[in-house]
């Protein structure tokens, strides 16, 4: 079965490899993947099911039984692309993290499947999910949609990574990603003349000493051998060079590998952002915008997808884990699971890049690399009995 649907598999790579260039040239925001979902589904080989008005996408090949979830992402994100390929975006959106791969790479191994659906050793769910990089998360409605799923006995997914080699999978048990955080900061002061600081209070000021003050968090209150990160990504206040505003806002992400530390940052940072405000005559407030798991890789399934990618010839990465975040972590908290990492570093014709950059793009290959991944978990997934995987 191994050598069959990888062969399969390969049988399609053309096709999706030129559904890929599509996708990538028409990126669209989570939650609004309207001609993304419709070019998946025209894909597929069988009729897909639309969850709950959604652009969230089902398709099941097989016959009955608990199935292997195996999932892609559908959205990009709002980045001008500087790749200038020919299919590159110019909408100001980019599949700057891989999904349009990771879809085209599902879509080959369906049509795979279908092509053999009478000998699947299970059932396969692909889910091609909308809404992974934006709130709210896509893999929520996906877990509220039980008459589109049915029984689950495992999920899978795989995502490319450019810190990884070329040619390496990496499948690590236990915590691979991080728990996420976002959030928004809201400084409230008194706005006024720029030549005249001392009539107002200034919200701009209180903003900046916030963000020193949070950056020292992870540095001075976590234990250092916990990997813990904060990131100010974004600030906004005013709209003159004389004119000092009556708020300022940031937004940011925490990111933590340790439940512990993961509670403890976050009451401190709303402790952080109220107390440095005040001290500035302002107030200071966080409204939450994100909050996912961490993504922790059931060891008796990650340890039988090494099993398989050995068997079929594949190199496994050294241990590898990241403070990057992804909510397919939602799948883990109902199901076991698994997330791969397809190597990118010195792939052909890739351009080191890392995600989220204007400049990523993985190459053409790569759609063949995580069908592959994505066809090693399916059937570690399919063959793995005991007690984790008993549905």
């Amino acid at each position: 079965m191994l050598r069959d649907l990888v062969a399969a598999a390969r049988e399609e790579l053309p096709f999706a490899v030129s559904l890929r260039r599509r996708l990538h040239a028409t990126p669209e925001l989570g939650g609004q993947e309207v001609d993304t979902s419709r070019l998946v589904a025209d894909a597929l080989p069988l009729r897909p099911v639309f969850v709950n008005g959604t652009t969230n996408l089902v398709a099941r090949v097989g016959g009955p039984g608990p199935a292997v979830l195996v999932r892609a992402e559908l959205d990009g994100i709002e980045l001008r692309e500087e790749t200038g390929v020919p299919h590159a975006a110019v909408n100001g959106r980019m599949h700057a993290c891989g999904h349009d791969v990771h879809c085209a790479a599902l879509v080959a191994l369906v049509r795979a499947a279908h092509r053999l659906q009478d000998r699947l050793p299970a059932p396969l769910l692909a889910v091609f999910q909308a809404s992974e990089e934006r709130t709210p998360s896509g893999a929520e409605e996906i877990l509220e949609a039980d008459e589109a799923t049915g029984t689950v006995r495992a999920a899978v997914a795989a995502h490319v990574h450019p810190e990884i080699p070329w040619g390496r999978l990496g499948a690590d048990p236990g915590t691979v990603n991080a728990a996420t955080y976002g959030f928004e900061i809201l400084v409230e002061g008194r706005g006024g003349h720029g030549a005249y600081p001392h009539t107002t209070l200034d919200p701009v000021l209180a903003l900046a000493q916030v963000v020193v003050a949070l950056h020292t968090m992870t540095g001075r209150r976590v234990d250092p051998l916990n990997p813990a990160v904060l990131s100010i990504c974004c600030l906004s206040a005013g709209s003159g060079e004389n004119v000092i505003p009556s708020s300022a806002r940031a937004l940011g992400t925490l990111r933590t590998m340790d439940a512990d530390d993961h509670e403890r940052l976050r009451k401190l940072l709303h402790t952080v952002v109220s107390q440095v405000a005040e001290a500035h005559g302002c107030a200071g407030s966080v409204r939450q915008t994100r909050d996912e798991p961490a993504l922790v890789n059931d060891p008796r399934l990650t340890l039988a997808t090494r099993t398989v990618a050995q068997r079929a010839g594949v190199r496994l990465a050294e241990p590898w884990r990241s403070c990057g975040g992804d909510d397919f972590a939602r799948y883990g908290t109902r199901w076991p699971s698994v997330m791969l990492f397809v190597g990118l570093d010195g792939g052909p014709g890739f351009v080191p890049a890392g995600l989220h950059n204007p400049f990523f793009l993985p190459p053409d290959d790569a759609v063949g690399q995580v069908a592959l991944a994505q066809a090693l978990g399916y059937l570690a997934a399919a063959g793995t009995t005991g007690p984790n995987l008993t549905p």
